[in-house]
């Protein structure tokens, strides 16, 4: 197979690069099975009309990944087995497994570092660049704003771009929703088991936290009702799809129910939709059905990525926009307008979906790892979702268990992160932060182990 010529020539990124996915992708069919041996670098890079050190950088950048190995005087061969491009190897030289960060994993499909390198490198190219860089209004420029109801509207449905603002990501949006709707004292109705950092939002500005009873299907529209007759809220937050940390969806009668009780008492509704993008059936938002009385909030970070700090949200009308703008500017002044911008390109020209894609299909890759590793044990997941709630067995308690697993060098989050009120006995398991389906299994496998053994059974890695 020395052979081998990679195909390069539609690739519009950096050309090093280009070969190191034409490589996995040629790996991933069974063009290069696993020990073929590669063209040496010089005579790939004469084939090719590229300079030597774009070869001896793809080359390195693949073997870093664990495409090939190579060694002196021998050359360069594919690895013993042909791994798919979104199971590259990187070894975590500490043997530490990271389940605690609910991020969305990085799969080499989704080519994330080369569509930033490019689109930065096209924007400031563009005329009007250096307007970018300098401050911009609280609520986004126009332009970033009109690309976020383009991208909200494929599930709410047309927005006026008015009603549309850009910020800093979730959590700044989310101080500022709570900034406009309520004063200390006012009451908010979340799920019994919420997103902390709601929780610790609402605490700083002394909002009273109302838990409203969840089941299997998330939010009890029942128990909603009886929680605005009782407690007067003046709003529900709610995660409708993939719920942190349940992962339940609520259905779309649900959605109805809520946005109907929501109504009749006057109850405006948050809704924190930051995984709403991942299912590609998910029902539709509720601010589709109730966008008068809906602060629809969906951020970046978790279907693409959190260093990004770009979130959207459509507000209910006008003059909450100026009110949310003015809050904005307190809080953060503006989001990142180099962010914002390539955000929106991506948006223009369908990188944003392509991206969205190949996260939502590692993800369905690495439920089933779950599947496979923690068989029998009590787990709600989602197929397209990166976390998971996993309610521990009877001879387990919440905190023991989270010692227990860092111990061993596997970081969880125990279920009172979340609970507003009595915390079950059960933990988050976040699957995006470990680098690759291998150290996902071993780390899954490990707490499997942990989960079978009575406390202090296990105590150390042999």
């Amino acid at each position: 197979m020395e052979t081998w010529s990679p195909t390069i020539s539609g690739d519009t990124g950096p050309k090093y690069r280009a070969i190191v996915k034409a490589l996995a992708e040629d790996i991933r069919t069974g063009r290069l099975p696993p020990g073929a041996r590669l063209p040496p670098q010089r005579a790939l890079a004469k084939q090719l009309n590229v300079d030597l050190t774009t070869v001896t950088r793809a080359f390195n950048e693949a073997r870093r990944t664990g495409l090939i190995d190579a060694t002196t005087g021998r050359g360069s061969f594919v690895r013993g087995h042909a791994p798919n491009p979104t199971e590259i190897r990187r070894p975590d030289p500490s043997g530490s497994v990271d389940f605690s960060m609910n991020m969305p994993p990085q799969p080499i499909v989704a080519r994330l570092a080369e569509r930033m390198e490019t689109g930065l490198s096209r924007l400031a190219g563009s005329p009007g660049f250096l307007d970018r860089m300098q401050y911009q209004d609280s609520a986004g420029n126009m332009a970033d704003r009109a690309a976020a109801a383009q991208w909200l509207g494929r599930r709410l449905g047309p927005l006026p771009v008015r009603r549309v603002l850009v910020g800093g990501g979730a959590q700044v949006v989310l101080a500022a929703v709570l900034a406009v709707i309520f004063k200390p004292g006012d009451a908010l109705c979340v799920p019994a088991l919420t997103y902390p950092g709601l929780r610790m939002a609402a605490e700083r500005r002394g909002i009273r936290l109302v838990p409203v009873a969840c089941d299997e299907d998330g939010l009890d529209p029942e128990a909603f009702l009886e929680s605005c007759k009782a407690d007067r809220p003046r709003a529900l937050y709610v995660v409708p799809t993939l719920d942190n940390p349940t992962t339940a969806t609520l259905p779309m009668a649900r959605r109805e129910q809520i946005a109907e009780v929501a109504r009749s008492h006057g109850v405006a509704i948050i809704e924190d939709d930051a995984y709403g993008a991942l299912p590609p059936d998910a029902p539709a938002p509720i601010a589709s059905l109730a966008g008068d009385i809906t602060w629809h909030v969906a951020t970046l970070s978790k279907c693409v990525s959190p260093g990004l700090r770009i979130a959207y949200v459509a507000v209910p009308g006008t003059n909450e926009a100026v009110r949310l703008a003015a809050e904005l500017r307190a809080i953060n002044m503006m989001a990142s307008p180099l962010t914002a911008a390539l955000a929106s390109r991506w948006i223009a020209d369908g990188e944003l979906d392509a991206i969205v894609a190949a996260i939502r299909q590692e993800n369905g890759l690495r439920q089933a790892v779950v599947r496979e590793t923690l068989q029998g044990l009590d787990v709600r997941a989602h197929p397209y979702g990166h976390h998971l709630w996993l309610r521990l067995p009877e001879l387990w308690r919440r905190g023991e268990f989270g010692a227990h697993a860092r111990q061993l060098g596997l970081s969880v989050v125990v279920s009172d992160a979340f609970s507003v009120g009595p915390a079950p006995e059960a933990i988050r398991i976040s699957l995006g932060a470990a680098s690759d389906a291998e150290t996902l299994r071993y780390g899954l496998s490990l707490l499997a182990t942990l989960l079978a053994h009575p406390p202090g059974a296990i105590t150390t890695v042999v």
